[in-house]
């Protein structure tokens, strides 16, 4: 079975920064596309940033130049650096990955359990 554990979430002034971990865990052969979605009270689930296995990235247009993504393939874990941060920035985080169990041969989409991120004016 697998599994995605986030860590890093809390409370951090505007201004401040945090850093978000998801790692990958279980019998998986490979990892394709992983990334970070968000979704505030009251609001849908959106995309913050995408990251290939190469390196390749997107980011949503409210977190460009603020939010960097990043991957440690050998490790199967994503990072997500976040600074000047601000209070429309507070949500629940969730890690994704497009992975491929041992046997399966073909990849699933995997969630995290999410992590809140708090941010105070």
């Amino acid at each position: 079975q697998v599994q995605l554990v986030e860590s890093g979430g809390g409370l951090v002034q505007a201004g401040g920064s945090l850093r978000l971990s998801c790692a990958a865990s279980g019998r998986i052969l490979s990892i394709s596309d992983m990334g970070w979605y968000r979704q505030a009270p009251g609001k849908q689930r959106e995309l913050v940033a995408t990251i290939t296995t190469g390196g390749s990235t997107n980011y949503a247009d409210s977190v460009k130049g603020r939010f960097t993504i990043s991957r440690d393939n050998a490790k199967n874990t994503v990072f997500l650096q976040m600074d000047s941060l601000k209070p429309e920035d507070t949500a629940v985080y969730y890690c994704n990955a497009k992975v491929m169990p041992v046997l399966t041969y073909r990849y699933l989409e995997v969630w995290g359990q999410g992590t809140l991120v708090t941010v105070s004016s």
